[in-house]
């Protein structure tokens, strides 16, 4: 049995893998984002990660998707007090920004979508600078009394915002953000590595990082010369123009051979034995793509191994 991650200070306990539930809606439907969740799940899986938004970039879309989708699975598994769900606020078209107002509205919505009467984990999931800490910890303090939320947490904020809001929390004794979720692979390190990940360090904060496989290129399936049939090759491809993606490749090969392992599990297994960091996220459209994901939770790289794999990212 994988043995679960305490979330920061928070009671919460998470498998190291966070399903991204980003895909549900838009190129995974119901059926098969219903097979992807039962597979995660039956391995011990209980870190689900979704947003009010997801999918609302696709046209005929109105964003809340992929909530929907969850709650109809936890709904028809019954498994809701098994799952740790984790959605997000700021980016639904109906429900814009982070004032206190808009931010209670969409955690309803939220809850309405997700069919549940509680969230485990609530993200900001852009923050805007224009609203004041104290508003936006204010309302996210209103759930969590209202018993709508268990625990807060942030994405896309810069250091400065996130240290003023977690010294408010401290100081007006409200909710604090307990978990933060930014941008950070081994190809994108300075999204994360520094400021930020010094504040989150001090504050006692798990780091659950999103492009966790940097959109499929630490899959290994982009080489010269491939052809990806994926929504985001585009996006993906283009770190194989650069010096730091292919010696990451590299790296990644010799790693994986030695294991006998996915690539993927590996790059996840770098990010996952990183400071801070609980469980990195990760989505599948279909369950043939899940277990490379999941061996995250049984792969231990050797010392070596995450020099060689930081050396190789620097």
């Amino acid at each position: 049995m994988t043995s679960l991650r305490k979330l920061g200070s928070s009671d919460l306990e998470v498998f190291p893998l966070s399903l991204g539930g980003n895909v549900f809606g838009w190129t995974a439907d119901e059926a098969q984002s219903f097979a992807v969740l039962d597979a995660y799940t039956a391995v011990g899986g209980n870190f689900v990660d979704t947003a009010d938004s997801y999918s609302a970039w696709i046209e005929g879309n109105k964003g809340g998707e992929s909530e929907t989708i969850i709650g109809k699975w936890l709904k028809a598994r019954g498994n809701r007090s098994d799952v740790v769900v984790a959605t997000k606020v700021s980016q639904h078209p109906e429900y814009p920004g982070l004032s206190g107002a808009n931010i209670k509205a969409a955690a309803d919505a939220s809850l309405r979508r997700l069919d549940t009467d509680y969230i485990d984990l609530y993200y900001t999931h852009f923050d805007k600078p224009e609203v004041p800490v104290e508003e936006i910890i204010g309302a996210l303090d209103e759930l969590v009394k209202a018993g709508k939320v268990r625990h807060i947490a942030a994405s896309n904020i810069s250091p400065e915002r996130l240290q003023e809001s977690l010294e408010f929390s401290d100081r007006e004794g409200l909710a604090r953000y307990v978990a933060l979720q930014p941008h950070y692979n081994l190809v994108s390190r300075d999204t994360y590595e520094g400021a930020l990940r010094d504040v989150a360090s001090r504050s006692g904060l798990a780091a659950v990082p999103y492009y966790a496989l940097a959109s499929g290129f630490l899959t290994g399936k982009y080489r010269p010369g491939a052809t990806v049939d994926s929504a985001r090759a585009q996006g993906a491809g283009k770190h194989l123009e650069t010096e730091r993606g292919r010696k990451v490749l590299a790296a990644l090969d010799e790693v994986a051979q030695a294991h006998d392992a996915p690539i993927a599990t590996v790059a996840l297994a770098w990010l996952a034995a990183q400071p801070t960091v609980a469980a990195p996220i990760a989505s599948a459209r279909t369950v043939e793509q899940l277990p490379a994901l999941l061996g995250v939770a049984d792969l231990a790289l050797t010392a070596a191994e995450l020099t060689k794999l930081t050396e190789a990212s620097a």
